[in-house]
């Protein structure tokens, strides 16, 4: 797997604090979404991928890169406008599946495992960059987005789905904090459903932007469904419920009933739960310098 490269000595004083360990929360980063098996909800997520590639404008030939791709939402809705898609990710086993799914459409895509902080290709390598719900829990964030940057030409576009603070997904993590503190010294991942977080990310004054809130919705049988299919199957919360004595637990399940009973739109006995993400999509000027 491509890593970062290593930082240069730091010049500080002995005595200065030290930033958090990014190469050892990586790698529990990829143990978590290697547990459970994030395919289950991820292709639920497809419409999403299908918004943003409409909304990226992605035609045929074009270069387009997927980043921290997971089981393959935008790098299927690519390739079904009949461009050259490479679909990355740090996760083996989320590669597969893209694998898989795109076997089972007869589509030709270039899989590659990759860093989203250090990815494996020259500048100005494609047309569309593309990230849904990925690249937003990379740990260091001015790297993934200057990455982005990088690789994309200038005149090319940038499509991202991020979930917002304030969404379901947004409340969902910080339900989960109260009982899994997360890595200490990390940004959240949530800034990047943040519209002025993610100009300032990328410069306002070097992209031409369209940020647009959009709604998913989550479908589920009931409250109850939802908690165990995110319990069995989403990293996070699996490794969350895996971390935690039965009761403490049980008491993550009940914060999570309650979080899902202030979204649910349809009642008790089933569930559909808006979440919000931000839908952005980002141009290279054409005469711009790669930076």
């Amino acid at each position: 797997m491509t890593q970062p490269a290593q930082p240069a000595p730091s010049s500080q004083p002995a005595s200065a604090t030290p930033g958090p360990d990014l190469a050892a929360i990586k790698q529990r980063q990829q143990a978590t979404w290697a547990s459970g098996d994030f395919a289950v909800v991820g292709v639920t997520l497809q419409i999403v991928g299908e918004l943003l590639a409409e909304a990226v404008d992605v035609r045929a030939g074009e270069r387009v890169l997927d980043v921290a791709a997971g089981n393959g939402n935008a790098t299927l809705a690519a390739a079904r406008r009949f461009a050259r898609v490479t679909s990355t990710d740090y996760v083996p086993a989320l590669l597969e599946k893209g694998r898989a799914r795109a076997a089972a459409e007869g589509l030709a895509i270039d899989f590659r495992e990759a860093d989203a902080e250090a990815l494996p290709f020259p500048d100005a390598s494609f047309d569309v960059a593309l990230s849904t719900f990925g690249v937003m829990f990379a740990p260091d964030q001015a790297r993934a987005a200057a990455e982005i940057r990088r690789v994309v030409r200038p005149g090319g576009r940038i499509g991202m789905a991020n979930w917002t603070p304030e969404g379901f997904i947004g409340q969902l993590f910080k339900a989960v904090g109260k009982h899994i503190a997360p890595p200490a010294g990390v940004a959240s991942p949530l800034l990047w459903g943040n519209e002025d977080h993610v100009r300032q990310l990328f410069g306002a004054d070097a992209l031409q932007a369209r940020i647009t809130r959009r709604m998913f919705n989550f479908r589920y049988a009931s409250p109850t469904h939802w908690v165990h299919v995110f319990r069995d199957y989403y990293g996070p919360l699996n490794r969350a419920f895996a971390a935690l004595a039965p009761s403490a637990a049980d008491a993550l399940e009940q914060d999570l009933l309650a979080l899902i009973d202030r979204f649910n739109t349809a009642g008790p006995d089933s569930m559909v739960a808006p979440a919000e993400y931000l839908e952005i999509v980002l141009t290279r000027e054409a005469a711009g310098a790669l930076h």
